[in-house]
């Protein structure tokens, strides 16, 4: 559920139509969002060797010439960190030990070459980096063993009682311009968070575990940011299931909308 806490910060912000992606390349065949990801300025990216990195800055420079108001929002580990998956944590610290970087706990190795086009490209234009980082409450099981993040469903039921976010507002002349230098920057930032991460969920003072450490803000959203959106696209979701008509357009629309949008999105990424 990264990307809900993203639109979660965002909408905090009045700003929640301005957020894009910078996302797996797979996940352009998702059924209509792919698409809407993709015309939405979102930025598909492929890993290792088949990196476009001429395709992203074109992208990028897209957005900053017509000026477009974003968050750019990019995950540098490039995929989930899943204890229930330890062959991929384990590669990732193999690969840190390679590289003689300090190997992590709770996050994976960042990469840095979306990191860097990013902020290459758009350096005149951005304001501030972020860095964000999100651990969530009732994730750790009987033994102490960190379980993976809530699914959307489990979020949407509350099974994660809290989210507690870190926020750290970076400015562009603290971040080094030479992507070998900005690598060891950008896992620098990760070993911070790997700290943060360790004293939420493994701190041996009960009293310690389950917070961020500084004074904490609990941030409620008032009705009025989200009631209009989902009494909007309630009525209208339920306006088409309720009649015979309306649930064959909502399965065409589903249908063709899905085979439309990846034939676009295979054409024009």
């Amino acid at each position: 559920v990264d990307w809900i806490i993203a639109d979660m910060l965002a909408i905090r912000q009045n700003a929640l139509g301005h957020i894009r992606y910078v996302l797996k390349d797979g996940l352009k065949w998702l059924p209509l969002y792919g698409w809407y990801f993709s015309q939405h300025g979102g930025v598909y990216v492929k890993r290792s060797a088949k990196f476009n990195e001429k395709e992203m800055r074109d992208k990028l420079q897209a957005q900053v010439k017509a000026e477009t108001p974003m968050y750019l929002v990019i995950f540098p580990e490039g995929t989930r960190y899943n204890p229930e998956i330890p062959k991929v944590i384990a590669d990732s610290q193999s690969f840190a030990e390679k590289e003689g970087l300090a190997i992590l706990k709770h996050v994976l190795t960042p990469r840095v070459k979306a990191t860097h086009v990013a902020i290459d490209t758009m350096k005149d234009y951005l304001d501030a980096v972020y860095d964000v980082t999100v651990a969530y409450e009732g994730t750790v099981d009987h033994k102490g063993q960190r379980k993976l993040a809530p699914s959307m469903t489990e979020f949407l039921c509350k099974e994660c009682p809290r989210v507690h976010i870190f926020i750290d507002r970076i400015e562009l002349k603290d971040i080094p311009e030479e992507q070998m230098y900005m690598r060891r920057w950008l896992h620098e930032r990760f070993e911070i968070k790997d700290k943060l991460l360790i004293e939420f969920y493994d701190a041996k003072d009960s009293k310690r575990r389950n917070k961020f450490p500084e004074k904490g803000v609990h941030s409620k959203l008032s009705l009025k940011k989200t009631l209009p959106s989902l009494l909007f696209l309630g009525g209208l979701t339920a306006s088409m299931l309720l009649t015979e008509s309306g649930r064959k357009l909502y399965v065409k629309t589903w249908i063709y909308g899905t085979l439309i949008g990846c034939l676009w999105v295979s054409i024009k990424p």
